[in-house]
């Protein structure tokens, strides 16, 4: 049966949900454009075509991702709704423990990105883009005088650090935090660099 004829926006889209695909099956070190090229029946010289490289697709690759999640992001943090309430919401969802990224897709990715200046690149400005975002909102709720933070990026900084590493915990230890404690941790960190009690969190919005 005859393949569709895609056009260029849509074959790059296909062939960049294969890889994400391959890299979650095989790993970053070990995929190929061949594996990529073979799970959609195509011709090596076809991916190469519109990536050139492997590692121009990988890194493409989470940025395409990653495109959801920051957009998701975007979406809770510009809500019509108070500061903390966009906070609490995007620190929550964000958490290993939430509904974001594929986390072990993300640390393999850090990994290797060590060594690949092209994907270090990417992750750097993806992890920038996120941090940007949490930092604007909470400068936007001291302004507001819904809490006190001296340090919006450093606080943001702080935050995605911490969640950063628990879900390192969490993915690559199964069973060394338990979630309701990452959970937790994840809101007293968000109260102190507010300076706010933890049940502020907790607190129906008015």
């Amino acid at each position: 049966m005859a393949r569709v004829r895609l056009s260029v926006a849509e074959r790059r889209e296909e062939l960049l949900r294969a890889a994400i695909e391959q890299i979650e099956a095989r790993g970053v070190a070990a995929v190929r454009i061949a594996d990529v090229a073979s799970a959609l029946g195509v011709s090596n010289a076809l991916v190469l075509y519109h990536f050139s490289t492997k590692e121009k697709l990988v890194a493409e690759a989470f940025t395409y991702a990653a495109a959801d999640d920051l957009a998701h992001l975007r979406g809770l943090l510009d809500r019509r709704t108070s500061a903390l309430r966009r906070l609490r919401a995007a620190v929550r969802w964000y958490a290993p423990t939430g509904q974001a990224k594929g986390w072990r897709l993300w640390i393999e990715g850090w990994a290797v990105a060590l060594r690949e200046p092209a994907l270090r690149q990417v992750t750097r400005d993806l992890d920038q883009q996120w941090k940007a975002a949490i930092t604007e909102v909470i400068a936007e709720g001291v302004a507001g005088g819904e809490f006190e933070c001296a340090d919006p990026a450093g606080a943001a900084l702080r935050l995605t650090a911490l969640l950063d590493g628990l879900a390192v915990q969490l993915t690559s230890y199964p069973g060394s935090v338990p979630r309701s404690r990452a959970r937790q941790w994840a809101d007293e960190a968000l109260a102190r660099e507010l300076g706010l009690g933890r049940e502020a969190l907790t607190e129906p919005e008015r």
